[in-house]
């Protein structure tokens, strides 16, 4: 079970990464160049939530059965168990909610450049968060699906 959900984990990020970058620059030139939201834009915003939501929930399985995550006297202290225990969850539960409010919140305005700079702002906020929390690690960004 672990091996299964540890690969599905690894690869979707690939995906919501790719959906993130697209969201991100998709909404910085809608945003600096006043253009309108397009249903594109909508589908992208989408797409990364259904992907993260997804991924969140694999992650979340992952969590309760992977071998790397222990609590004990020693989780704080030991760097490689603190990191899965606590920082690589509490890090992605952050980027996670910060893509949930970026979608439900600009669904809501009704200016297209607001919707742009709300989708800009958060989900590079998120972008930043998942790449520093991945290179925390110490495995690369691109490949490396061992831990």
């Amino acid at each position: 079970m672990y091996t299964g959900l540890f690969h599905t984990h690894s690869s979707v990020r690939y995906l919501v990464l790719l959906l993130l970058i697209a969201v991100v620059v998709k909404s910085f030139i809608g945003f600096t160049g006043k253009k309108p939201f397009a249903k594109a834009d909508n589908l992208l915003s989408l797409f990364l939530l259904i992907f993260t939501h997804i991924q969140f929930l694999v992650g979340l399985l992952l969590y309760f059965v992977s071998p790397f995550v222990k609590f004990g006297p020693d989780t704080m202290s030991d760097k490689f168990t603190r990191y899965w225990t606590v920082e690589h969850i509490f890090g992605m539960l952050i980027a996670v909610v910060l893509i949930t409010v970026a979608r439900t919140t600009s669904k809501r305005m009704t200016e297209h450049t607001a919707k742009h700079k709300r989708l800009f702002i958060f989900n590079a906020i998120a972008l930043l968060i998942i790449v520093v929390v991945i290179l925390m690690s110490g495995r690369p960004l691109i490949g490396g699906m061992q831990h």
